[in-house]
């Protein structure tokens, strides 16, 4: 089995991917990249068995009949959504509050948040994957699922704040991170890519991607329930760890 992790941004320069190869003990990080096209990751996906990527795959519900109405000047569906509980409903997904609910994180809104313009390229990237490999669906039930790094690597015990960005103690924090990844994954090779994840979060996020898809992939994530499977159909679910690392290598 071979892993893919995305860690997906507006722009290609700040776009990763990772690849890992668990057919072999130890599994071993294969592929590292940073700067990445749509067409990478259309060729990595289809090279691989399991792709988490982290961003959002998809919009709330209630978010088009909101702009639907306000495009047609309709009133209705627009007051619907009144208030502050209202706006919540149309900046959250059902997948947003059950992780904010199951670990105390809270997603980025995808509609409301710097995370819009990444989801847009994730919607053309889906697209382009649908037109050579099928519709995956949103729920990552297929071979595409989306993947939030700040919460695996919580339940991961790892620990998630502090490390992005280009200061030196969030170098520092990232890291350490990166040390204690190792040390609770002693089975993961890193091939020497070592001093170049302590470098870039973004790579980082990408290995962290890839072994949530490895979770994905062999059942180590929590699925939705009746109460969520129809939001997460057409909105996405964030996979979320529901076992520890040493759960991936099977």
């Amino acid at each position: 089995m071979r892993t893919l992790g995305v860690d997906l941004a507006a722009a290609t320069k700040k776009t990763a991917v990772a690849v890992i190869e668990w057919d072999q003990a130890p599994a071993r990080l294969v592929h590292l990249a940073l700067d990445v096209s749509d067409q990478d990751i259309v060729d990595l996906f289809a090279a691989t068995d399991m792709t988490g990527i982290d961003c959002p795959v998809g919009w709330p519900q209630a978010l088009i009949p909101f702009l639907t109405g306000h495009l047609d000047f309709d009133a209705g569906p627009v007051l619907a959504y009144d208030g502050i509980e209202g706006r919540r409903l149309l900046a959250y997904r059902d997948t947003d509050r059950f992780v904010t609910a199951n670990t105390g994180l809270i997603p980025l809104s995808v509609s409301a948040d710097r995370l819009a313009h990444p989801a847009m390229r994730c919607a053309v990237i889906q697209a382009k994957i649908a037109a050579l490999h099928g519709p995956q669906p949103r729920d990552g039930s297929g071979k595409l699922a989306e993947v939030y790094p700040a919460a695996s690597l919580k339940l991961w015990g790892l620990g998630a704040r502090g490390y992005k960005g280009r200061g030196a103690s969030e170098a520092e924090r990232l890291s350490v991170l990166l040390g204690s990844l190792r040390q609770q994954a002693p089975w993961l090779d890193l091939a020497g890519h070592e001093d170049r994840l302590a470098g870039s979060d973004d790579l980082f996020d990408a290995v962290v991607a890839s072994l949530t898809a490895r979770a994905v992939a062999v059942g180590l994530t929590a699925l939705p329930d009746d109460a969520h499977a129809a939001a997460a159909r057409k909105e996405g679910w964030i996979h979320m760890p529901a076992g520890g690392l040493d759960g991936l290598p099977g």
